[in-house]
């Protein structure tokens, strides 16, 4: 990744710059992915499975909201390199300021928001993931926030859920077990295997936010506890 995220960012940036268009761009981002992704199993020994991918909607146009569970980095290259529609993903805009890696992220088709303008930042997120549905592409959240410690839940959020139900698109949640081999802001990584669970997609039309999250949260934990039962071990 450090050898080859500069080069790779520098072309988004200029190719941004001189009019390539955002579906192109990330096409060339998700290459990238896929080769970090390849190159985690080769070099790491870190393999991913997947069960249930006949639960995504079919069709270039169908909309869906991701809300997948957060232990480490590794979910946040994985699922672009994986889905069959482009993903768009929500996040804070001071990782517009990073580096290389924030400039590339800043010139593709996301969805970057200002959290201390809380009723401004849900307009606009409602505003680009309608366009950007529409597009085909599909939004990705990460409802507990932040990575979470192998074997615990974070708090909930509800602002997926809110989305959707704004925008009339399905919710898929997706569990992940990513913290068995890449743990928590961890240096050292270790071989296995990461599952991914991909659930059915959640109707969202007429329902309540609130209760949304909740079907959500209690879909992933519970696909949590089957798929790493032992990181629940002496765990409600």
């Amino acid at each position: 990744m450090f050898v080859t995220v500069i080069p790779y960012s520098l072309f988004i940036v200029l190719a941004r710059l001189f009019g390539t268009k955002g579906d192109k761009l990330y096409v060339f981002a998700q290459t990238w992915l896929t080769l970090s992704v390849d190159a985690a199993r080769v070099i790491m020994g870190i393999r991913y499975e997947i069960q249930g991918q006949e639960n995504l909607p079919v069709g270039e146009t169908s909309p869906a909201i991701l809300l997948v569970k957060h232990q480490s980095t590794y979910e946040t290259f994985l699922m672009p390199a994986i889905m069959p529609h482009p993903l768009a993903y929500v996040f804070k805009k001071e990782l517009l300021y990073v580096p290389f890696f924030g400039w590339a992220i800043g010139s593709l088709d996301m969805i970057h928001i200002d959290r201390s303008q809380r009723s401004k930042a849900f307009a606009k997120v409602v505003e680009q993931g309608k366009t950007l549905l529409a597009k085909g592409v599909w939004v990705i959240m990460f409802p507990e926030g932040t990575r979470i410690p192998r074997g615990e839940r974070g708090s909930y959020k509800s602002g997926g859920a809110r989305l959707a139900i704004a925008t009339g698109a399905p919710v898929i949640p997706v569990a992940v077990t990513s913290a068995k081999c890449w743990p928590r802001k961890a240096f050292i990584k270790y071989p296995g295997v990461v599952e991914v669970s991909i659930g059915k997609p959640i109707p969202t039309q007429g329902r309540d936010a609130d209760e949304l999250t909740r079907e959500v949260e209690a879909w992933i934990e519970s696909e949590m506890h089957r798929l790493d039962p032992e990181a629940y071990v002496g765990k409600l």
